[in-house]
């Protein structure tokens, strides 16, 4: 019996090993302005988008064209992929410098793939920043890390015309998306044509430093903290260079407010990490933050850090998450929110959304960029921005609750679940079809939850706390 069955193993693993296949792609066509020297690497769904990964580097062939061999995947396994020189400042682009989709390819449909690559980001040519965006420098040296980076700064439109104004100044994270599509990874934020338009309304802008993000250096720099899956550790490095070597340089060769309330730090994702960690480590430094999709997940040492620091100085935060996200990333958006109150902050001093439909991506930041400006600066523009409230319409009380929760104004809306998630973005509760009857929530443990409400035009979150 026992041959018969490794018979029958082996027979399997045969037909496994048929039912998987391998690609081979080959680069038949490159950029003429391609820099002889420079390798081409494959980057995706395989090795974490790694633009720089040395096992997924290119090699020339007898004909002179750079091939790949990826590993053997199951037939109809799909991958996507781009192309890059090392970095993502060098990733393949369109004819015109604009952003491309991710290549994709299902195993199975053919062993060798044909590519031609038209352009790429950093010698095409091309640019979509205005006029008012410079490059201060492509390598400048930040000490505190012993490399060098390129950084972005646009002036306001009016700048040389009005010598005796100072201006505020925001610092902002993966300054390849700021300004220019054809340096972007996956879209810009437009900042230059927002605060342009903005500008041209008379509303009054600031000047804004980018600074590019280090490719495969990126989440080493932009976490103080080590994720032992990801990375991390050298954001106190990251932030003492942006505060001691970047900002006097600005503030001494650019018509600067250098005081704290007229400085600014923005990011998303990561870079929303790593803003959040500097304006509540700096506070004497930054006098606002901008944290859009904050990946507060990367460490749990973010809400120890939060305590052990607290509230120090007067300061503007705005975070945003998309509905979209994840339950993890709007119930942890929701929750710095409460210890951001717990630990001194005000209500007035936060703006904290979660913006239904939105993704994690360039198109949601940049859309929310123009909004997150005025509130941050409303002191400087002169403005009466108010807070935007989480809850606008509906309303779930009491809060805190014991046994029972009611949702008021959803009577009308049909076909709607709600579910609550716990602060780690768990589902403990699902109810289909209510109407506004009261939610049993005896069975919940003490502590802090987050609502969810989801129908074909409702998308909702809300936070209470079950005692």
């Amino acid at each position: 019996m026992k041959s018969i069955a490794n018979y029958f193993i082996l027979i399997l693993l045969l037909i496994s090993s048929l039912l998987k296949s391998q690609v081979t792609f080959i680069v038949s066509d490159l950029p003429e302005n391609t820099p002889p020297e420079d390798i081409i690497y494959i980057a995706g769904t395989f090795n974490g988008w790694d633009p720089g990964d040395p096992d997924f580097a290119l090699a020339l062939n007898g004909e002179g064209s750079w091939e790949i061999m990826l590993g053997a995947q199951s037939e109809g396994s799909l991958i996507e992929f781009k192309f890059t020189r090392g970095d993502w400042g060098t990733v393949e682009k369109g004819a015109n410098g604009e952003e491309i989709a991710n290549r994709t390819f299902t195993y199975g449909n053919g062993d060798t793939v044909y590519v031609v690559i038209l352009n790429w980001a950093d010698v095409s040519g091309g640019t979509t920043a205005t006029d008012n965006v410079s490059i201060i420098d492509d390598n400048f040296y930040m000490p505190q890390l012993d490399r060098y980076r390129r950084i972005w700064v646009y002036l306001p439109q009016n700048y040389f015309n009005n010598p005796d104004e100072h201006y505020p100044v925001l610092y902002m994270h993966d300054g390849q998306n700021v300004f220019d599509a054809f340096t972007s990874f996956a879209g810009e934020w437009e900042v230059d044509e927002t605060l342009n338009g903005l500008e041209d309304q008379g509303v009054k802008v600031p000047i804004v430093v980018a600074i590019d993000n280090g490719g495969v250096l990126r989440t080493d720099e932009y976490s103080p903290w080590v994720n032992t899956n990801y990375g991390g550790g050298e954001g106190d490095a990251y932030v003492d260079f942006i505060t001691e070597t970047l900002k006097p340089y600005i503030d001494d060769n650019f018509r600067t407010l250098p005081d704290q309330i007229h400085t600014g730090i923005m990011g998303s994702s990561l870079g929303g990490l790593i803003s959040y960690y500097g304006a509540i480590n700096r506070q004497d430094i930054f006098g606002k933050a901008g944290l859009f999709s904050p990946s507060y997940w990367f460490s749990d040492t973010v809400w120890t850090f939060l305590q052990e620091i607290g509230s120090e100085l007067d300061m503007r935060i705005y975070q945003m998450t998309g509905s979209l996200e994840g339950g993890v990333m709007v119930a942890q958006t929701l929750l710095m929110h409460d210890s951001l109150l717990s630990v001194g902050f005000t209500e007035n001093e936060l703006n904290t959304l979660i913006i239904q439909g939105g993704e994690h991506n360039e198109l949601l930041w940049s859309s929310q960029f123009e909004d997150a400006y005025l509130w941050l600066f409303a002191d400087y523009i002169g403005s009466d921005v108010e807070t935007i409230e989480l809850n606008e319409t509906i309303d779930i009380y009491p809060n805190p609750a014991h046994n029972q929760l009611y949702i008021k104004n959803i009577s009308n809306i049909d076909n709607m679940s709600i579910i609550i998630l716990d602060i780690t973005g768990k589902v403990v509760l699902t109810l289909n079809d209510n109407h506004g009857e009261p939610i049993d929530i005896a069975a919940l443990k003490t502590g802090s939850y987050i609502l969810h409400l989801q129908s074909e035009s409702l998308n909702y979150y809300a936070k209470f706390i079950k005692n």
